[in-house]
């Protein structure tokens, strides 16, 4: 896990919880989506925050990834914490999904 990445614990998770740190939680959940979705064939990105690669597949190692998703922050809390589903997220245009792999429902939510 990159090192700007980790699963915070329950309390410091509480804690960016009460202080509506949308950087910690992002962080967070993007660490806890690599650890149950390990892997690099599909880029996650949610700018400005952080990008990971997940789910197992074709490594990819420079340039554009074959396969991105992108969406911002308030959504990603959303969907990793169940408040939206990744269908309901994407039929409205908050998240942008292109490439194989990248329907991330089976992971969400975390």
């Amino acid at each position: 896990m990159p090192a700007r990445l980790k699963v915070l614990s329950p309390d410091q998770l509480a804690t960016a919880e009460a202080a509506g740190d949308t950087r910690a939680l992002v962080k967070h959940y993007l660490a806890v989506l690599e650890v149950r979705a390990p892997g690099r064939s599909v880029e996650v990105r949610v700018p400005p925050f952080a990008a990971v690669q997940v789910v197992p597949g074709v490594r990819h190692t420079r340039g554009t990834p074959p396969a991105v998703v992108e969406t911002d922050g308030e959504t990603w809390l959303a969907l990793a914490t169940g408040r939206t589903t990744w269908a309901e997220a994407l039929d409205s245009g908050r998240i942008a999904a292109s490439g194989e792999r990248t329907d991330l429902s089976p992971y969400l939510p975390l």
